[in-house]
Order: structure tokens, then sequence, then C-alpha cells
């Protein structure tokens, strides 16, 4: 099977896929995810017009601060099909990175330790290894799954690695909904999770977005400490630490 160095192969699936049940495909992706550690598996279409649409008028309005890269790829972000011509579907992953064993307190615990004065705290998510390359690593094998069960397929594995709207991807998937923080918001996992994709152009059904739960909630404003989040749904980069 031909490759190129950056993971990206020919788009040229085998009709005999066409052949396959790609609802059993679906169900046994969302199986296959398991296995490999992601808590959460759905697939969506490539349409994200609508978040385009806002990251434009956010990026016009220079929220984005000294984020340049977000203005340079923004054309790229629009339409999943320019990372990979003929791609019709996105399959989301989320990796959630709390441990299970966690103390149920375990916020409170690290704020009090903070309040000393003389002890810093690593963001949980950068206690391990290195997320890049555990999910990249996890969902190349779960491609290679994929092309195992219905033949070549063309696909391009992405977290972090590129210019993906990888939140308003992973909620039309059914993955969580999107808070009025802006991050993605899991009923059982909060926002402590990673998000990887598979771009692909493998016609497979597609998942229903969940509601959203937020409700009148705004404990996520309130708690900001440099009030980055300006207003439900509306991030002020410049002010974010």
């Amino acid at each position: 099977m031909e490759t190129v160095a950056n993971g990206l192969h020919a788009a040229a699936t085998n009709a005999s896929v066409y052949r396959n049940d790609l609802s059993a495909v679906a169900a046994r992706i969302v199986q296959w995810g398991k296995e490999l550690g992601f808590a959460h598996i759905g697939i969506t279409d490539v349409d994200v017009a609508e978040a385009s649409a806002r990251l434009g008028g956010w990026l016009a309005d220079g929220l984005h601060g000294d984020m340049e890269y977000l203005q340079r790829h923004a054309a790229l972000r629009a339409d999943p099909s320019r990372l990979l011509p003929g791609a019709v579907r996105v399959i989301a992953a989320r990796m959630d990175y709390l441990p299970r064993d966690t103390r149920h307190d375990w916020a409170r615990h690290e704020f009090d330790q903070l309040s000393k004065g003389n002890t810093a705290v690593v963001s949980v998510y950068a206690r391990g290894r290195d997320y890049h390359r555990v999910l990249r690593g996890r969902l190349q094998e779960l491609a290679s799954r994929i092309e195992d069960e219905v033949g070549r397929l063309g696909y391009r594995v992405a977290t972090d690695s590129a210019p993906v709207l990888e939140v308003e991807l992973a909620r039309k998937a059914g993955l969580g909904w999107r808070g009025k923080h802006t991050l993605l918001l899991s009923q059982d996992a909060g926002s402590m999770f990673f998000l990887g994709e598979i771009l692909t152009d493998l016609p497979l059904p597609v998942d229903e977005p969940t509601g959203d739960h937020c409700g009148t909630c705004s404990r996520c404003l309130d708690v900001c400490p440099t009030r980055a989040i300006t207003a439900p749904y509306h991030l002020d980069a410049r002010r974010c630490i």
C-alpha cells in the first residue's frame, strides 16, 4: 500500500467497500475504538460552514491575539475536503485523560496546594505521555483496521496536526456539546479529554448531535480569573492565560 510522509493515503477507495454493510462497519469502528482506549467514537459529515463563519467573525474582531496561524489556515478549516480530496466523513474520537482512580475532590485539593504560594501544579493532561503521539498512533491503528475490513480507502489522521475544526466536528458527531466556555462538554467527562479525527472518503452513516445541557449555568464565566470568557460562547484569547 502506497503512503506519503504525512500519513495521507491515496484516495482511491476499493469499489468492494460499497458492497459492505456500512452500518455494520460503523458499529465495528465504534467497538475497535473502545478496544484502542477511546471513550467515544462518532461519525459526521464534513460540513462546517456555520462554525467556519463564526470563526471568521472572531478572527475579524482580532480576538485570536497573536495566534496568527489561525488566520493563515482559516480556508482549510472551512473545508476538510481540502485536507483530503474526496473526503465525505469524519470519524471523531474522544480519549479521556483524567485517571480513573483520581480522588473525587482532586480539584479542590490542587487549588489548596496552589494557595500555599510555594507550590506549582502541572495541568493534568500534561502529566502523562505526549498525547499527540498517543492519539495519532491509536487513530492510525483504527484506520488500519478499517482498511483491513473494507479494502483500500483514502484517509488522513489528525490530532492538533492539521487545521481542523475539532470541536465542531466532535459536536456534530455526538461526542458532546459546545459549552459556554467554547470547549466541548460531555456529561460523563466534562472537558477533560483529547479529540482526534480520521478524515475519510468512506461514506459511513452519520451520528446525531447531542443536546445542549448548559442551561442557565454560568460557572465557567464566573470562575475565569481573567474574564476571558466575555459572554456565553465568546472567548477573548488575548485575555486567556
